[in-house]
C-alpha cells in the first residue's frame, strides 16, 4: 500500500499571511499528484488558536495564521476538492490538525499499519512548507518507521524561500529520505 500525505495545503500559506508565488505556483500539481495517486491520501492542517502569539512559535514567528476555523485556516479549495474526490467521507479518519511542525497523531495513524497490518511499502509527502513542516513530518516518519520507503517529491513542495527549499531537500536526503523531481521547477 502507498499513502500520499498532504501537508498544510492551507489558504495562508499559499495566498494568505504567509503566502508566497512558489507556493502558489505549486497548487495545480500538488492537485494532479492527488488525482493520480494510487493509494490512501491523508493530509495535515496547521491550527492554531487565538492566544497563537502568546505562544513560543508566536513569539518567533510573529505572523497570526491558520487560526482555527478562519478562512486561512482553510485547506485549499482545488486540494480539498481533489482530496475529496478520492475519500468523500473520510475526513475524520484522514485529516489530522497539528499545532506545531510535526504530526504525531499522523505517525501514531500509520504505524500500526507497519507493525501489524497490510504494511505499508510508500508514504509520499507534498505541500507546504518545505522547510518547516514537510522536513518535520518526513523525519517523524522516518523516525518511526526506518524501513518504510519515505519520499518527498520536491515538484509538488514549496518553501519559505527557494535556497531554503534546497537547504530542506538535502537535509532530507542525509536522512535517507527519496527526493524524487528535484529538477522540475515550479
Amino acid at each position: 500500500m502507498k499513502v500520499l500525505v498532504v501537508v498544510d495545503m492551507q489558504n495562508d500559506f499559499i495566498d494568505g499571511t504567509l503566502g508566497t508565488p512558489e507556493a502558489q505556483a505549486i497548487v495545480p500539481k500538488v492537485v494532479k499528484k492527488i488525482e493520480e495517486f494510487d493509494g490512501e491520501v491523508l493530509w495535515t492542517q496547521d491550527t492554531h488558536s487565538d492566544d497563537y502569539l502568546e505562544t513560543q512559535e508566536g513569539r518567533l514567528l510573529p505572523v497570526e495564521h491558520c487560526i482555527s476555523a478562519s478562512n486561512g485556516w482553510q485547506i485549499h479549495s482545488s486540494v480539498k476538492a481533489a482530496i475529496q474526490s478520492k475519500h468523500p467521507a473520510d475526513d475524520q479518519l484522514n485529516g489530522f490538525e497539528k499545532k506545531t511542525f510535526g504530526s504525531l497523531a499522523l505517525a501514531g495513524r500509520l504505524y500500526p499499519e507497519v507493525a501489524f497490518g497490510d504494511g505499508i511499502e510508500e508514504i509520499v509527502l507534498v505541500g507546504l512548507c518545505t522547510d518547516i513542516c514537510v522536513i518535520s513530518n518526513a523525519l517523524l516518519l522516518k523516525a518511526f518507521m526506518p524501513e518504510v520507503k519515505i519520499t518527498v517529491d520536491a515538484s509538488c513542495c514549496a518553501g519559505v524561500t527557494p535556497e531554503s527549499h534546497k537547504t530542506a531537500l538535502s537535509a532530507m536526503k542525509m536522512c535517507q529520505i527519496n527526493i524524487e523531481n528535484e529538477g522540475v521547477t515550479v
